[in-house]
């Protein structure tokens, strides 16, 4: 018998408002991130301290990436989702407190075995530096001060999925501006306080997430949902959250997985070849963090909600308005970013250490990532589809799938593209795009094959409007983008005057394409309007 869907409650605010919400305090923390950038290459270039520090910093990082914005939160958001509608506020304080207790139990314990036994988890990410001693101490020696940065940057991302599910979603966005405010004081100010410079990165990190974290707690007080950590294993909710994490480990995070195994291979390559990899890396995360981040972040609550509510087509409704608004942002972005690679990186990097050739290996990586920018953004609108149903056996099998794929492919390119040209770091780079690819190919294919979504009419459109406007953009920068003599000749000021009018015309063109074809800003307010 077919049951009727529950009626929809009263619409909260409109999911393109949340998320430019979301997306205007990502974009600043993004824009001080390249300030932070910026500031690391001019004073540290491209060699064997930057290096050590990446791989000290990228560790916890990735792991954060599990703990606090990857799987953890896929799991714990719906099954908040459930108990703010099923009960009291004290029923939803209880599960925060014991979530608290055992994610803070837990990470403590991966904590402090990390710092004793950081020389055998520099050897684990990072096995090329074993022939290297002095960069070998000098990541440990890091790695011990960088690491709790995990625990207390994963305890502010518990805070913030907490916020983000009762629609407070400008706290948990502005938060990782503290990180870079952070690591510009190192690099400009502190550094030369320390007999090794670069150690005044790795401290950098460990304060901003201390910052970080007190930075949440009033918000949460005004909500009365302070965390006061409680441990309680056999806790249902906790039980289901861990049933739900497990798994989802891989599932949500491959692409993360990915860029981790990138770094221990590139440490077998030649010095530098972390550094290009984190520079192209960070600008092609740029556009994935402002956008596809902002718009995933605002729709898991509403999926869960839907979820729980049984309410399908608003479901499938909503999921539909997330692919197009990426799709809308996430090709052109693309091609932006393949076109303008090597103008970029030049203007924001070549001002200090990091040379000419430093660039040119850097821009190469970075046309690489820039090819998977668009699967990286759907990975993460598809993935909270599964999650927010509590379904996480079928995103553990693809991102299984795209994780061996992705791990076979680097030996297909690495290998030749280091004994032939001497850029085995493009073809680590490539393989993580392609392997997004598929396993965000998968993962839309799982959820036609569930029907809980299905393609909502006016797709044909919409697909037409998006390549001849990407197109458009496209031709206009091929034609006016000056050559690398003039970019290296000119000086910084200029530089950046270039790359803004291309940026400015880039965009005008393809709003105007878009506008000329009819699409309107109604049109992307809420779902079913695209």
């Amino acid at each position: 018998m077919h049951q009727e869907e529950t009626p929809a409650p009263p619409a909260p605010p409109g999911l393109l408002r949340s998320s430019a919400l979301v997306g205007s305090m990502t974009m600043l923390s993004r824009v001080l991130g390249l300030l932070r950038d910026i500031a690391i290459a001019a004073a540290f270039g491209a060699g064997s301290a930057s290096d050590a520090f990446f791989v000290a910093f990228k560790i916890p990082n990735f792991l954060r990436r599990l703990f606090a914005e990857g799987a953890f939160a896929q799991a714990f958001v719906p099954v908040l989702a459930d108990y703010k509608n099923a009960g009291s506020l004290a029923a939803v304080k209880g599960l925060v407190d014991r979530v608290a207790g055992m994610l803070g139990g837990v990470l403590l314990l991966v904590t402090c075995v990390t710092v004793l036994a950081a020389p055998l988890v520099t050897a684990l990410f990072a096995p090329g530096f074993v022939g290297q001693p002095e960069k070998f101490q000098l990541t440990s020696d890091m790695i011990r001060i960088t690491f709790p940065y995990l625990m207390l940057i994963s305890m502010t991302g518990f805070c913030g999925a907490i916020l983000n599910s009762y629609g407070r979603f400008a706290v948990p966005a502005f938060t990782p501006i503290f990180l870079n405010f952070s690591l510009i004081f190192a690099a400009l100010v502190a550094a030369p306080w320390f007999e090794q410079p670069v150690f005044a990165l790795a401290w950098g990190v460990f304060f901003a997430g201390i910052v970080q974290l007190l930075f949440q707690l009033p918000s949460l007080y005004r909500l009365d949902l302070v965390p006061r950590p409680k441990l309680d294993r056999r806790d249902e909710g906790v039980r289901r959250i861990l049933t739900l994490m497990v798994p989802a480990l891989f599932g949500v995070s491959v692409s993360q997985i990915n860029l981790l195994l990138d770094t221990v291979l590139a440490s077998f390559l030649p010095t530098g070849s972390v550094s290009w990899l984190y520079y192209s890396d960070r600008l092609a995360e740029l556009p994935l963090g402002v956008f596809g981040i902002a718009i995933a972040t605002v729709i898991l609550p509403s999926l869960s909600a839907h979820s729980a509510a049984s309410r399908d087509e608003a479901f499938g409704t909503t999921l539909d308005w997330a692919l197009r608004a990426v799709l809308l942002i996430g090709v052109p972005a693309t091609a932006a970013l393949i076109l303008l690679a090597e103008p970029i990186l030049i203007t924001l990097f070549q001002n200090g250490a990091l040379t000419a050739a430093d660039v040119s290996m850097a821009t190469l990586s970075l046309r690489a990532y820039a090819l998977g920018l668009l699967a990286f953004m759907l990975v993460k609108i598809l993935a909270p589809g599964f999650y927010a149903r509590k379904d996480t056996k079928t995103p553990v099998k693809i991102g299984v799938i795209a994780m061996v794929a992705n791990m076979i492919m680097n030996l297909l390119f690495v290998v030749p593209l280091m004994y032939l040209w001497n850029v085995g770091h493009v073809g680590l780079a490539l393989a993580t795009s392609l392997a997004a690819y598929l396993n965000a190919g998968l993962l839309l294919r799982g959820l036609l094959r569930d029907g809980v979504y299905r393609f909502q009419q006016g797709w044909s459109l919409h697909l037409f409007k998006l390549l001849l406007a990407t197109a458009a953009m496209s031709v206009a920068l091929i034609f006016l983008v000056p050559d690398e003599a003039s970019w290296l000749a000119w000086g910084w000021q200029q530089r950046a005057l270039q790359l803004g009018w291309l940026c400015g015309l880039g965009l005008l063109v393809y709003l105007v394409c878009q506008w000329l074809m009819g699409t309107r800003l109604r049109h992307l307010r809420s779902p079913g309007a695209l």
